[in-house]
């Protein structure tokens, strides 16, 4: 074999073991000649949900108020509880029946209702400001989760907050009235579901706006106290809205949060002052409504990608 013979196969041989091989062992040439190779490694496929990362996210929402539970859980059932006991001391022997159901069964679930609407909406929007705020948004806009997945995954966390709240606040009103001779009794266990669930998806929905609508804490605060606050407490929580006048008890008709808590409280004590059927109607539409909103939010990153 000549020198230049030497030389080029000496070059052949450095240019085979320069060739980047993959995970099986096969060069670039050998890997294009071969049909139908999977993926390249490390390359994941998700089916029409990725419901792995639905789940981590939900989970996510949920251990985030879950690690400081004194604060989000406790705290609204107290505040609850003393609202209670206010008005049980205060008001309970006095206050006449509120069409035949006495005042404080028919107070109680309406009180029980405004923790679960409180605690859905404070929970998705606090999630959000804070990620915004913080600049760690762009760790749940990163991975591979759609605008679908990323309304389901906040909004059933902050339901999940509202409901767990509900029930221990249920619990917790439940046990003091009967300690003072006041059982609470339940006439319709699918209605006190139902309008649950439907208050925590709705104001967890109401959240996910407010949360991506605002841009600093201020703002929410406002969405809060000017939105939140008035039609909790103009809904007929504390009172009969048939007492009100004219045009005070046609108006509240049109709150929304007044079906709500008439619906609960209807589950409790067999007595509504508004159509059921209305009720569920306007509830469902307001959260196909609402949920379409929060897709469209995320689907177009509004004041998430900037």
């Amino acid at each position: 074999m000549t020198k230049h013979e030497r030389t080029a196969t000496s070059l052949r041989c450095n240019n085979k073991k320069t060739e980047p091989m993959d995970a099986v062992g096969q060069s670039p040439e050998t890997r294009a000649l071969t049909p139908g190779r999977q993926a390249l490694f490390g390359e994941r496929r998700f089916g029409a949900v990725n419901w792995l990362g639905l789940k981590t996210l939900y989970l996510k929402e949920v251990r985030r108020f879950m690690k400081v539970i004194t604060q989000t859980v406790v705290a609204p059932v107290i505040s609850t509880l003393l609202f209670l006991i206010v008005f049980m001391q205060a008001f309970g022997a006095t206050r006449p029946a509120v069409g035949g159901v006495p005042f404080i069964e028919f107070l109680t679930p309406g009180l029980i209702m405004m923790a679960v609407l409180t605690n859905a909406f404070t929970n998705s929007s606090s999630s959000l400001i804070i990620s915004k705020v913080q600049g760690s948004i762009v760790d749940v806009l990163m991975p591979p989760l759609s605008a679908f997945e990323l309304t389901v995954a906040f909004v059933a966390g902050a339901a999940s907050r509202g409901m767990l709240v509900g029930f221990i606040t249920a619990v917790t009103c439940g046990a003091f009235m009967a300690a003072n001779g006041e059982p609470m009794a339940v006439a319709n266990f699918a209605l006190v579901l139902y309008f649950s669930l439907a208050a925590a998806t709705i104001f967890a929905m109401l959240g996910v706006v407010g949360g991506v609508w605002a841009e600093k804490f201020d703002q929410l605060a406002a969405v809060t106290n000017f939105v939140i606050t008035p039609l909790t407490f103009l809904s007929g929580t504390f009172y009969s809205v048939d007492r009100l006048p004219e045009p005070f008890s046609t108006a509240s008709h049109f709150n929304p949060v007044f079906y709500l808590i008439d619906g609960f409280r209807a589950g409790f004590t067999g007595h509504a002052e508004s159509s059921l059927v209305a009720g569920v109607a306007m509830t469902s539409g307001l959260m196909l409504v609402l949920g379409f909103w929060c897709y469209r939010l995320f689907r177009s990153g509004y004041k998430l990608k900037e």
